[in-house]
């Protein structure tokens, strides 16, 4: 069965979100697009509430949220409890984010890195395992209870 995805942005990711879109299918994924369509200026929150929602409540398995620096989409989504958002901007950081953080959302700064890169990173974040291990405990003493 392939891997439910969820992938929002605003307007400085729309265009890199419609090229992942296009992409993850053509991989196989199935993808659920919260928007936005359009490059007129909006707020991110908007959208990464709602892909953040939908890993939370386990309607996709993973997200990936784009915007100009990645930092506010970050920020927004990681305010989910069942939520480890990642700012990546290397394969590097994007296989870590999942191998050592158990990272389920990728956040990727459009404005910062090439589209080819920005696929690069992705398909490192959705075919990377989480190792466990001694990062399990860790893991488990992030979200605020």
């Amino acid at each position: 069965m392939s891997k439910k995805i969820a992938i929002g942005g605003d307007h400085a990711g729309v265009e890199y979100k419609a090229a992942l879109v296009t992409y993850l299918q053509e991989l196989g994924y199935i993808v659920e697009d919260f928007g936005t369509n359009t490059t007129d200026s909006v707020d991110y929150p908007d959208f990464a509430h709602p892909v953040a929602s939908s890993v939370e409540n386990q309607s996709n398995e993973v997200g990936i949220l784009i915007c100009g620096s990645a930092n506010g989409v970050a920020i927004t989504a990681n305010k989910h409890q069942g939520i480890r958002a990642a700012i990546c901007w290397l394969e590097e950081i994007s296989a870590l984010a999942r191998q050592h953080n158990n990272a389920n959302v990728v956040c990727i700064p459009a404005r910062f890195i090439d589209l080819d890169l920005a696929k690069r990173i992705v398909r490192t974040f959705l075919t990377t395992d989480f190792e466990g291990g001694r990062h399990e405990n860790r893991v488990n003493k992030m979200a605020c209870s």
